[in-house]
């Protein structure tokens, strides 16, 4: 998809596109200036940028999650930090099957013998 097609499906400006692949929080076009094509991976990366901005994460906590090779942690109980791979970071994958599989994995671990 061109440019226009791009900021249109993800709700952003063409200054903002130009901005988030300067900073490396999407890939670069793919083919050459005047034949610049973008992708479902750009506008997912778009739009995982800008849920993680409002939820209040600075462009450079993003960077960093995004950088993540090991995950990123997120402490969700005292001793209890979850660890999400960046490329599901405002993806909006259904998280129902997630929380049935940490709540029998919790279940098991902490039930006394």
């Amino acid at each position: 998809m061109k440019i226009r097609e791009l900021i249109s499906e993800a709700g952003a400006t063409e200054r903002q596109v130009r901005y988030l692949i300067a900073e490396g929080f999407i890939p670069p076009p793919r083919g050459g200036r005047s034949t610049a094509d973008y992708g479902d991976d750009h506008l997912a990366a778009i739009r995982r940028y800008s849920r993680l901005r409002e939820l209040g994460f600075p462009p450079a906590a993003i960077k960093l999650m995004l950088e993540a090779k090991e995950g990123v942690p997120f402490a969700v109980a005292p001793g209890v930090s979850l660890v999400v791979e960046p490329s599901l970071l405002g993806s909006g994958a259904d998280c129902e099957p997630l929380i049935k599989s940490v709540r029998t994995l919790l279940t098991e671990i902490l039930k006394d013998q």
